[in-house]
Formats: C-alpha cells, sequence, structure tokens
C-alpha cells in the first residue's frame, strides 16, 4: 500500500513536471514569435530607410519633393473632406493620404537613382527589362554579344512581336541585330513583327529609365496565346555564345535588379 502511495506521488510529481515545461517552452516561444514581428517591422523601416539614403544621395532634393507631394495631397484631401464633412474628418484622411504621397514620390525617384547608377553599365537595359510584369517574356542572357565592346542584344516577347532591345551604340550594333533577325525570322510567322530598340543616350535611342514605357507603348499586334507560342517556338532555338575570352566576365558588373523594383 505504501509503495504504491509512494508510486503515485512520484507520477503525480512527473506529470507536473512535464506541464510545468511545456508552460515554459510555450512562453519562449510566445517571446520568439513577439521578437520575430518586431523584427520584421523594423526590417520594414530600415529598408525604407536604405532607399531613401540611396535617393537622397544621387538627389539631394528628395526632402522638398516629398514635403510638397504630402502638402499638396494634405490640402487637397482637407478641403474637399472639410467642405462635404467636417474638418476633423478632414484632418484624419488627409494625413494618410499626404504620407502616401510622399512614399510615392519617394519611391518614383529612388526608381530614377536606381537607373542612375546602373546606366552605361553591361547589363543595365537587361536589369530595366525585367522590372517588366505580367505578359512579357525576357531572356536574362543577351540572345547576342561582343565580348570585345560589350555590345548585347536582348530578347523580349509580348503582345507588339518579339522586340530586339540593343545595348551600345547604334552604329556597331546593326550588325547583331541583323543576324539576330535572320536567325529568328525563319521560325517565326509573317504576322509576327520583329522590333528593335535601341537603349541609350544617343540620337534614335531610348533613355534607360524610359525603356520600359516605351516598349509597352509599341503597338499590339498579338494575341496572349500568340505571345506563348512565339515564345515557345524562340526557345527552341539555341542562344549564340560567342567565345569570351579567358579571364574576361562582361557581366561582373552586372545591376542588382531588386533595387529597381523597390
Amino acid at each position: 500500500m505504501a509503495d504504491s502511495q509512494i508510486t503515485s506521488k512520484q507520477q503525480a510529481k512527473a506529470e507536473l513536471k512535464k506541464l510545468r515545461e511545456q508552460q515554459k517552452l510555450q512562453k519562449q516561444q510566445r517571446k520568439a514569435a513577439k521578437k520575430a514581428k518586431k523584427a520584421q517591422g523594423e526590417g520594414i523601416f530600415s529598408r525604407i530607410k536604405q532607399v531613401f539614403s540611396m535617393t537622397r544621395a544621387h538627389d539631394p532634393n528628395i526632402v522638398w519633393w516629398m514635403l510638397l507631394a504630402a502638402l499638396v495631397a494634405f490640402a487637397v484631401v482637407f478641403v474637399i473632406v472639410t467642405l462635404l464633412l467636417n474638418w476633423v474628418t478632414g484632418l484624419l484622411m488627409g494625413l494618410p493620404c499626404a504620407l502616401l504621397a510622399a512614399m510615392v514620390v519617394m519611391n518614383r525617384r529612388a526608381e530614377r537613382a536606381a537607373f542612375a547608377r546602373i546606366e552605361g553599365r553591361p547589363g543595365a537595359a537587361a536589369a530595366a527589362l525585367n522590372t517588366l510584369r505580367r505578359g512579357w517574356v525576357v531572356t536574362e542572357e543577351p540572345v547576342a554579344m561582343d565580348p570585345k565592346t560589350q555590345d548585347a542584344v536582348f530578347r523580349v516577347v509580348g503582345k507588339p512581336g518579339v522586340i530586339l532591345v540593343t545595348e551600345g551604340p547604334s552604329g556597331r550594333v546593326k550588325k547583331m541585330v541583323e543576324k539576330t533577325r535572320k536567325r529568328l525570322k525563319p521560325v517565326l510567322r509573317d504576322e509576327v513583327p520583329i522590333r528593335v530598340v535601341q537603349s541609350g543616350r544617343g540620337k534614335e535611342q531610348v533613355p534607360l529609365p524610359q525603356l520600359t514605357k516605351h516598349i509597352k507603348k509599341l503597338d499590339k499586334k498579338l494575341t496572349k496565346h500568340e505571345v506563348h507560342e512565339v515564345e515557345r517556338r524562340l526557345s527552341a532555338l539555341p542562344i549564340a555564345r560567342p567565345p569570351i575570352p579567358k579571364g574576361v566576365d562582361p557581366y561582373r558588373a552586372r545591376p542588382d535588379r531588386k533595387a529597381l523594383r523597390g
């Protein structure tokens, strides 16, 4: 009888110990979850601070532009809502709108600063093209390239057709464009246009910050289904890779594409 009582006491103590350990573990998990949430919030603010610092280094007037956008947005919303409802509601709605306007201006200026940092470097056109959203198929690697001059031709497929985007002086890239056009033509139907867009600051070239906007404005010739069909045919073609001299990597200085997406 005494042995059974001792055994039951030991079992009770063991169960109590397990319960305390479980409670302790749950408490630690809750603390870890709170720290993770806090760290995530700090990550967002630190990222915004990093983008702001990068933009300010290239555009010292960013603060004034943000303040101007915030004041204009606040004034417009405050006046309209005050006339329709009351000034308290106008104040409550005006403040978040002012903050949103300032953030929009910062994002636009940050995008310009990012383009300015990579413009003129090998692979800058590819980095800009990768900001295109749905409906566009972009080849990350150039379909043609001169290893000596680092001039390149990139391919984009979308509703306007097949777009060859050049990187380099227009006089030098003409031969590469013609060779690429002849290589693509046999696998495309006559209805699929092949367009050429030259990126750069020269005559008849499109500046890097305006490259994607220029491509989006091109006349639409293909449907969504036809775009996929054209890309399927082109993906079967081998990419022309010119011999690269030993020890030379023309894409080692490739720009950071994440900075362009914000």
